[in-house]
């Protein structure tokens, strides 16, 4: 089918070279404020028309899906207006800038049957859907806490906190992995002086099953650190996305409560076991992804569970910016 491309900023070349290895993905056409990206892209890739505008694309029939790479502050515009203009469309996360808007976008899309999918790529990574796996069966035991790390120099995003443009990534994996929703959300966090959004933000969840999870999120980190721990009554494993030999690590350790033997003995007993680096295929998310949204535009049909879920993540940003504009004051969702 003919794909229209809306954005080629800096995640736009990995879009456009995805798209083209997918044989699902005829003509690709593309979009952008700066004609001279779309120029550059045109020449680099065959298949690659221009539009000359947005309007243009919705008004052509043959284009039946649409990826916006656009502004987060633009999402709900532009992926309402294809919608109603009949168009499939994927949107890179998060879905839209408030849950108000995100539900209402899901909801038309269900009622004209169309697709509108959010850019969540790491459910499309083998080491995220491994340890998946590994918690579905059991292997960790009962989910005690999870932390996680994502920070990096850059790149600063002028229309929105660290907290929309980082988040995304690290709600869209803990709740698959838990497979629940947080019931309570914090978070702190400072803008630097000369920024007048958060560029470091630390988030804090707290679900019904007794699980709890903290987020570090920054723009402005020596280092580029891309890691999550989630510590099971069982099991405890390490999920690093920036580690490409040994992305995963079980480590069989734990802590045991027994009873004393006497008054002054422990009730506490440390166990340490192997760590395991299990092996994980290497495919690219991304493809995954957009081969996913056209196998989904070609079936038919409109948003599943999977829509719900990037909608509640909406939801727990925007409570997580409410609890930092009140100094990390818990909201209940």
């Amino acid at each position: 089918m003919r794909v229209a491309l809306i954005g080629l900023g800096y995640w736009g070349s990995n879009l456009v070279r995805n798209l083209l290895s997918l044989q699902s993905c005829g003509d690709l056409v593309l979009f952008d404020t700066e004609s001279a990206k779309v120029n550059k892209a045109i020449r680099q890739s065959p298949r690659a028309f221009a539009a000359s505008s947005f309007d243009a694309i919705l008004r052509d029939p043959s284009i039946r899906a649409v990826v916006l790479a656009t502004p987060v502050t633009t999402h709900y515009d532009l992926a309402a207006r294809a919608i109603e203009a009949g168009k499939n469309v994927l949107v890179e996360k998060p879905l839209t800038i408030s849950h108000q808007s995100a539900v209402a976008l899901v909801a038309r899309a269900r009622e004209l049957q169309q697709v509108v999918m959010a850019g969540h790529t790491f459910l499309y990574s083998p080491p995220v859907r491994l340890v998946r796996q590994l918690i579905s069966a059991g292997e960790i035991g009962e989910p005690l806490y999870a932390q996680s790390t994502r920070m990096n120099l850059g790149v600063h995003q002028a229309d929105v906190s660290v907290l929309w443009d980082l988040a995304p990534h690290d709600l869209s994996i803990l709740l698959d992995w838990l497979d629940e929703y947080p019931i309570r959300v914090s978070a702190i966090g400072r803008a630097t002086e000369g920024t007048k959004r958060a560029d470091v933000a630390f988030m804090g969840l707290e679900f019904s099953s007794g699980c709890i999870a903290s987020l570090n999120l920054s723009w402005l980190a020596p280092t580029k650190i891309r890691k999550t721990t989630i510590v099971g009554s069982r099991r405890m494993v390490v999920y690093e996305d920036t580690n490409s030999e040994e992305p995963v690590k079980i480590y069989d350790k734990g802590v045991e409560v027994r009873d004393p033997q006497d008054f002054g003995q422990h009730q506490l007993t440390y166990r340490t076991g192997d760590v395991r680096s299990p092996h994980v295929e290497v495919i690219e998310p991304l493809q995954a992804e957009l081969q996913d949204f056209l196998e989904r535009v070609a079936e038919g049909g409109g948003p599943d569970r999977r829509e719900d879920t990037a909608v509640e993540i909406v939801y727990i940003i925007e409570a997580a910016e409410e609890s930092l504009r009140s100094g990390g004051v818990p909201v209940a969702l």
